[in-house]
């Protein structure tokens, strides 16, 4: 599952595998925690992380929603996803 961006601690990466993973989504990574995020939505789908790296998570999604289209479009198609500016 390539890494596309890593910022306070958390780690952004994506899977895609046709007609297995619908919506488009994300998944984050805070230490033992993990969450998947609906990238239309920024919601999370499935899991949870603490508070503060929620709100971080998804307002790097909101900021980032083309980009991370972008990367869904491209890993459907069997490419590598692009690296994405981190929240800083």
């Amino acid at each position: 599952m390539p890494t596309i961006s890593m910022f306070f601690g958390i780690i952004i990466r994506m899977y895609y595998s046709p007609g297995e993973h619908p919506p488009a989504h994300f998944h984050a990574y805070y230490g033992e925690f993990k969450a998947t995020v609906d990238i239309a939505t920024c919601e999370i789908l499935q899991g949870d992380l603490p508070g503060r790296q929620t709100k971080l998570v998804l307002a790097w999604a909101e900021l980032h929603k083309e980009e991370l289209m972008a990367d869904w479009s491209l890993m459907g198609r069997g490419e590598e996803p692009f690296k994405i500016q981190p929240l800083q």
